[in-house]
């Protein structure tokens, strides 16, 4: 697999295994929007939390169960969402192929409540991942905090978020899949 250690829309930051931040520990971050002069807005992908989006958002009146996650430590007070049905949801912005971010949030709701667009059509997140200009690619660099990968949709729609970590590692192969194995303790090896 030929994959760009370049930063970019649509790649992927796994957190090297010893990550310290326990906010990222393990994470994986979906990089939505990348831009070199404006910074970079991703969601981590793998940190889900026990709410009901109808918690959230009343006008979802459906009983159907969506998943939410923890997007990151940047305005907590905000919902976001990534999705596969960019072309039933205006002002959507593509990420990758089958993936896209954002969109008309009226038009979203009334697609949830009649059942166009369904659980495993959409990840909501509460909080975001951001970067200002030159950030990320100082952490890139110097501090190796991060390996990047390109987004899959699979690892969006499908894998389970507790073991995304592992088959985003596993899936880049070769020592990435040594990597996956490292214990999450240090004391263990």
């Amino acid at each position: 697999m030929q994959e760009s250690n370049k930063i970019s829309t649509g790649k992927v930051l796994i957190a090297e295994p010893f990550m310290t931040e326990s906010t990222f520990s393990r994470t994986v971050i979906g990089i939505c929007d990348h831009d070199e002069k404006e910074g970079t807005v991703g969601f981590i992908l793998n940190k889900p939390i026990k709410v009901k989006i109808q918690e959230i958002i009343p006008d979802i009146t459906t009983e159907e169960s969506f998943k939410v996650g923890y997007g990151g430590p940047v305005a907590t007070d905000t919902i976001h969402y990534i999705h596969n049905v960019g072309e039933l949801l205006d002002e959507s912005l593509p990420v990758t192929r089958g993936v896209y971010w954002s969109g008309n949030f009226e038009k979203l709701k009334f697609l949830i409540n009649s059942g166009l667009v369904k659980h495993d059509n959409i990840r909501f997140y509460i909080g975001y991942s951001g970067w200002s200009e030159g950030q990320l690619l100082d952490e890139l660099t110097s501090s190796k905090s991060w390996m990047v990968s390109d987004l899959d949709p699979n690892y969006v729609f499908k894998t389970k978020p507790r073991k995304l970590w592992e088959q985003v590692l596993k899936h880049k192969g070769d020592t990435f899949s040594v990597i996956s194995q490292i214990p999450n303790s240090q004391r263990l090896n």
